[in-house]
């Protein structure tokens, strides 16, 4: 199987409690490589920017209050099967519906304020690092 990259990032509600080391260590020891990390504080224009595919959705305006309100944590991530080890790392959405051990029941506390995100497929992976990560070349770990 090929190494894959994806997006993750550690939203305001981890950060503000101080969670991004243990979710930084999660993700190493589940395998993945950090190729690059950042911590940023959004703005609204980056945020409705990056969000713009639930621009019609009911949840449009508060995920982009939720997502300027403190610093984000963005790394690209790269393992083989990188984006769904990822997903299976992280858990549900929903962190009362997430498994045991995932980031998101461990530091999750609602469906709104999850810890984490996270692409979804290799094409929304490669558009959400040149989303952040523009201009860079993110080297594969020797």
């Amino acid at each position: 199987m090929a190494k894959e990259r994806t997006l993750s990032i550690i939203k305001p509600d981890a950060v503000e409690k101080r969670y991004t080391g243990k979710i930084i260590d999660h993700l190493l020891r589940e395998g993945f490589d950090i190729l690059a990390m950042q911590q940023i504080h959004l703005t609204t224009a980056q945020a409705e920017g990056f969000y713009a595919v639930h621009r019609e959705r009911g949840f449009f305006r508060e995920l982009v209050t939720f997502m300027t309100r403190s610093p984000v944590v963005v790394l690209v991530l790269e393992a083989e099967n990188a984006i769904q080890k990822y997903r299976d790392v992280i858990g549900a959405t929903d962190p009362a519906q997430a498994a045991e051990g995932t980031i998101r029941k461990l530091y999750g506390t609602s469906k709104g304020e999850n810890a984490m995100h996270g692409s979804d497929s290799p094409e929304n992976a490669a558009v959400e690092i040149g989303y952040f990560f523009p201009g860079y070349v993110i080297a594969p770990r020797s």
